[in-house]
Parts: structure tokens; C-alpha cells; sequence
């Protein structure tokens, strides 16, 4: 009687380990984080312009930009000072683009707020037919962090261009205009916890309205009495920022360093 053989089977391939998430995840911290940004964008672009001039000031912008996204899709991973520099860069850049817009063309602020709105628009529709999510946290390279980057320079400039339009258009001033929007914010959040809504969309809402509410408190610290500030500067505003964003992200770096 012939022995019974077992069919010899190929083994399978081991699972490919997940890919890593190149955002960090959404805590206050990173709310903290992001508004700091959007203020000291707000000013370090007021002051590069001044200083500079408007030309030299959005070319060097863009260069800088350039170079700091060409670090965060070389990243394997989420690297909170490559991340942040990305942010920052995207911020000053994109009250640039709103500005030049108003200032050198003549576009009024609703007309560029309505546009801004209509690109975000485009953008989400587009990664959310091609990628099938808007999540943030499968972001981890690719396409995807394309539409992220595109979807986060949108929503610099029409947050820049929403706050100038209560800030100056129609008169309320920065700090009414900055109380405004802290009010605002707190909607997206109200209506994921009570009522539920898609936490995918209360971000991109809380996210769109961290630009103009941080971008007013900035300014309401850098501008001069006559316009209703506190006449710092926007420079010592920028430094400032500057500062407590880098202790914020060292901070962040050694938290990771001590998970790994």
C-alpha cells in the first residue's frame, strides 16, 4: 500500500508591513500647533513684503516652499520638523498668494475667497474620486499626499482671504474678527460630538478656519494703533511665534524619539 503524500504547498509571501502615516495625528496639540502657524504666516509674510519688497518676498517664499515639500515627500514617514517646516512654508506662501492677488491685481477679497473655495472644492472632489477618502490619516505618500499638500494650500489661502475680508473689506477689525472665528471653530467640533457628523468633514472645516482665526490674533498683535492692533510688530510678532512653534515641535520630536 502506496504511503499517503501531502501535497507540497508554496508558502505565502509575508504581508507587506503597513504604510507609515506622513501627518500627524489629530490631538490639540496639533490644533495648537497648526493655529501657531497660520498666525506667524500672517505676519512673516506682512513682513517679508515690507522688508523685501512683494517680488523678492514670494519668490524666496516659493523657493523655500519648494524645498520644504521636496523634504516631506522624501520622508518615509512622519518627521515632525519636516512636517511642520512644510506647514509653516505653506502658510507664508499662501497669505502671499491671497494678498498679491488683492493687492497687485485688484481681486477683492470675496472674489478670491469665492475662488480659493471653488479650487479647495476641485481638489476634494478630485482625491475623493481618485483615492475614494479624504482621511487624513491614510496620507502616507503618492497621490494622496499630493491632493493632502494641494488640499492644505487651498485652505491657507482661502482662510487668508475669509479673514482680511471681516478684518479690512467690511471693517469688524482683527480682534472682533479673531473672536469671530474662534466661535466658528467650535462648530465643527460641537457637531461631530452631538450630532455625529463625518469627522473626515468637521477637520476640513476646522482645518479651513484655523487661517483666519489665527491669522487675526496675529494681526491684531502686529498692527499699528490705528488699525486697531497692539503696534508689536509683526516682525517681534513672527519672531515670537517662531519660537514657541520650535519648542512645540522639539517637544513633539522627543515625545516620537521616546515611542520608538
Amino acid at each position: 500500500m502506496d504511503a499517503v503524500t501531502t501535497p507540497r504547498t508554496t508558502p505565502r509571501p509575508a504581508p507587506a508591513p503597513p504604510l507609515l502615516s506622513k501627518v500627524p495625528q489629530v490631538t490639540a496639540v496639533f490644533w495648537a500647533v497648526k493655529v501657531l502657524t497660520t498666525g506667524m504666516g500672517e505676519t512673516t509674510s506682512d513682513y517679508l513684503a515690507r522688508t523685501l519688497g512683494p517680488v523678492p518676498a514670494v519668490g524666496s517664499a516659493a523657493l523655500l516652499l519648494a524645498a520644504a515639500l521636496f523634504a516631506q515627500a522624501r520622508a518615509r514617514r512622519y518627521v515632525p520638523a519636516v512636517y511642520w517646516a512644510a506647514v509653516v512654508m505653506v502658510s507664508v506662501f499662501g497669505t502671499m498668494a491671497a494678498d498679491t492677488a488683492h493687492v497687485a491685481l485688484g481681486v477683492p477679497y470675496a472674489a478670491s475667497a469665492v475662488a480659493f473655495a471653488a479650487a479647495l472644492a476641485l481638489v476634494f472632489a478630485l482625491w475623493r474620486r481618485t483615492e475614494g477618502t479624504l482621511a487624513v490619516e491614510t496620507v502616507a505618500g503618492g497621490r494622496r499626499e499630493v491632493f493632502y499638500w494641494c488640499a492644505v494650500m487651498a485652505t491657507f489661502a482661502l482662510g487668508t482671504a475669509v479673514g482680511d475680508l471681516t478684518a479690512a473689506t467690511l471693517g469688524w477689525g482683527y480682534l472682533p474678527s479673531g473672536l469671530l472665528f474662534a466661535a466658528l471653530i467650535l462648530v465643527p467640533a460641537l457637531a461631530h460630538r452631538l450630532l455625529r457628523l463625518s469627522p473626515v468633514l468637521t477637520f476640513w472645516w476646522a482645518y479651513v478656519l484655523t487661517r483666519p482665526l489665527g491669522a487675526c490674533f496675529a494681526d491684531w498683535a502686529g498692527v499699528s494703533h490705528e488699525r486697531g492692533g497692539l503696534d508689536l510688530g509683526t516682525g517681534p510678532v513672527s519672531l515670537v511665534l517662531a519660537v514657541v512653534i520650535l519648542a512645540a515641535v522639539a517637544a513633539l520630536e522627543a515625545g516620537g524619539r521616546r515611542r520608538r
